[in-house]
């Protein structure tokens, strides 16, 4: 029995391969078997993905953050051991030093609001990040607001027993607290209290139950009192975990040692952490309680302020928030990654999160008919391409969610809410992937290849990773500027043309000929393998099958390399007359290239072709159309 089939659209992209039993899903008429090194378009289609420009060396391994000063100025923050490079256009501009060092680094949190970035780690006290009018950065301390008599308001907290009682020695001027209980360490030196809402600055630590104190404000009495308060972010109690701007107010979300307490500040006054009496536009504080563990994870401004915790998703209402009016409501019982923070992400109007498992990516978005946040699993049918993400962002401009795997792998996720797309590839480089960010319209990368880390961009006139151009008005063969590129074997087009691969030495290439225009780089490979015909109609109950042609419609392509059953073959090239790929400029070829096709699979459990391409030329696969032979 003859059939014919066509596909196309890739939207469900790579699919689990325990899903192969079912060929009743939507998802196996539109995915495929394995895809590598390909971008899906949101349009179905799928082509080569683009390369990696080289752009710097840099000192190690850390993260990339975006600062987005202003629509036309946009910089890279690459953080690394104890310093911060800051990139314009891929141009290194200055070197600050940093107080983080390299393990630290996956746990640092940020927010970002006009010129001034927060950042914030649990066991460092938070900074910002400035650039003066005159183009000077500087890394400095957090200073919450204080009054004219010196009050500082921070946020404070009781971490002694309820009953431990201080007694003051005097009211004013250098006294002594003297409390019931052993509660004070040799970091509470310089720290503040509050005793009777009345604030003290520690002097020294004299004994666990004995400091030394000079007051800011007079105190009350000299009577014990259990009335007493320290500051919530110190050496001893840790510092904020999280941040993020959400009605004109900074929140805070969790520390060290209060894992589960959100902080507002003042309305209008970020650093202002005054609860005053309660009015509208003061401070408001609070921990989150429940059934099971809520250490926060990560805070994000959308329609509500939403709040991810290890163990559950909450929903902050109030409109506005004030301490009168704000709610907080469990949505979803997921959990977010509790080892390193992964910032939730925007993706029309949904916000994205890693899972706790470490094997999903969620969908955090609210819904109209139950007024209430879902919480929907992304890679439900791609798990195998989800292990263990270490870093995420979004770009816009090609709706590309890029993920970095822990083993250096990294995905894309083609995500098009309007049209319910959601597919999965995975990418494979000579290294490993460690960071992404999208700053403006480009996308950074973190490498790491051999011993040595590099800053990398896509580009997308490029073929090649890791990879540089160069342009001449005299054609020559020897091509330098390669150093990062010592010792490796690389791709060569030049001219437009494909050449021999070369070996770097001494940070160049020798070529046989002379010419004027190059790109040199690592070489990947894409792969497109299409799910077997197994249990889709009549084919999946045959016995053997013979595949009679496939017709693949391409645009903009310059080779295609399939095997339909006796190996890899070039075809698009054969059919156009040239010989032999290194002869000449490569053409784009756009239109149907028809394979006619030989013998019987008895295995139908196997995809019928596959495409292989290392080959550094452009490539876009639209549609596949095939005829089947099926004898049952």
């Amino acid at each position: 029995m003859k059939t014919s089939q066509i596909k196309t659209t890739f939207t469900a992209g790579e699919v689990s391969p325990s899903l192969l039993g079912r060929g009743d899903l939507r998802a196996y008429d539109n995915g495929a078997l394995k895809l590598r090194n390909v971008f899906i378009q949101p349009t179905g289609g799928v082509k080569r993905r683009s390369g990696l420009r080289y752009l710097d060396q840099i000192s190690g391994q850390g993260r990339l953050i975006a600062f987005e000063f202003n629509t036309e100025q946009t910089y890279l923050l690459v953080v690394t051991d104890l310093q911060m490079a800051v990139y314009a256009n891929g141009v290194l501009q200055t070197t600050l030093v940093a107080p983080w060092v390299e393990a630290d680094i996956p746990d640092l949190s940020w927010t970002q609001s006009a010129d001034t970035l927060l950042l914030v780690h649990g066991n460092y006290p938070p900074k910002k990040l400035i650039r003066s009018a005159g183009g000077v950065w500087s890394i400095i301390d957090w200073e919450f607001y204080s009054s004219d008599s010196g009050r500082v308001y921070q946020p404070m907290y009781k971490f002694a027993g309820a009953s431990v009682t201080v007694t003051p020695s005097g009211t004013s001027g250098s006294v002594t607290l003297t409390a019931s209980a052993s509660v004070f360490e040799d970091e509470h030196n310089g720290t503040r209290l509050r005793v009777g809402d009345q604030e003290v600055l520690i002097t020294s630590v004299d004994s666990p139950t004995v400091v030394s104190v000079t007051t800011i404000e007079d105190l009350l009495s000299t009577s014990a009192t259990v009335d007493w308060e320290e500051q919530s972010f110190s050496p001893v109690r840790g510092y904020p975990q999280t941040v993020v701007f959400h009605q004109d107010r900074l929140v805070i979300g969790g520390s060290r040692d209060l894992p589960n307490r959100l902080w507002m500040s003042q309305s209008g006054d970020l650093f202002n952490f005054d609860l005053g009496t309660g009015l509208d536009a003061e401070a408001v504080e609070f921990g989150i309680f429940s059934d099971q563990v809520n250490a926060i994870c990560g805070v994000f401004s959308g329609r509500h302020l939403q709040v991810f915790t290890s163990g559950a998703e909450w929903m902050v209402t109030g409109d506005p928030l004030t301490p009168s009016t704000v709610q907080i409501k469990r949505q979803t019982r997921v959990g977010s990654m509790v080892d390193r923070y992964i910032a939730p992400i925007d993706v029309d109007g949904a916000t994205l999160f890693v899972a706790r498992n470490g094997q999903e990516l969620r969908e955090f978005v609210y819904t109209d008919v139950e007024a209430a946040y879902q919480s929907t699993d992304l890679a439900l049918l791609s798990h195998h391409i989800i292990k263990t993400p270490i870093d995420q962002d979004y770009d816009q401009r090609r709706r590309l969610l890029f993920l970095i795997r822990a083993d250096g792998k990294f995905a894309t996720l083609t995500v098009y809410r309007a049209e319910s797309v959601a597919a999965w590839t995975l990418h494979e480089t000579n290294g490993e992937a460690l960071s992404v960010s999208v700053a403006g319209d480009d996308v950074y990368f973190m490498m790491k290849r051999g011993d040595d880390y590099f800053l990398e961009m896509i580009d997308d006139d490029l073929v090649l990773d890791s990879a540089l151009t160069g342009e001449v008005e005299s054609p020559t063969n020897i091509w330098g500027g390669l150093d990062h590129l010592e010792g490796q074997t690389v791709s060569v087009v030049a001219d437009g043309r494909v050449l021999a691969d070369e070996v770097v030495t001494s940070g160049s290439i020798m070529l046989e000929n002379n010419f004027s225009a190059v790109q040199v780089g690592l070489p990947f490979t894409h792969v497109i393998e299409p799910l077997p015909p197994g249990n889709t109609g009549s084919v999946g109950t045959a016995r053997a099958v013979r595949l009679i042609e496939a017709t693949f419609r391409v645009e903009d392509t310059s080779a295609l390399q399939v095997d339909i059953g006796r190996g890899l073959k070039d075809i698009t090239l054969r059919q156009l007359g040239e010989e032999d790929i290194l002869d000449a400029p490569v053409p784009l070829v756009s239109g149907d290239i028809r394979v006619q096709a030989f013998g019987w699979s008895n295995d139908p459990s196997r995809p019928l072709w596959r495409i292989e391409q290392s080959v550094p030329v452009p490539f876009s696969l639209l549609a596949v159309h095939i005829t089947v032979m099926a004898n049952s």
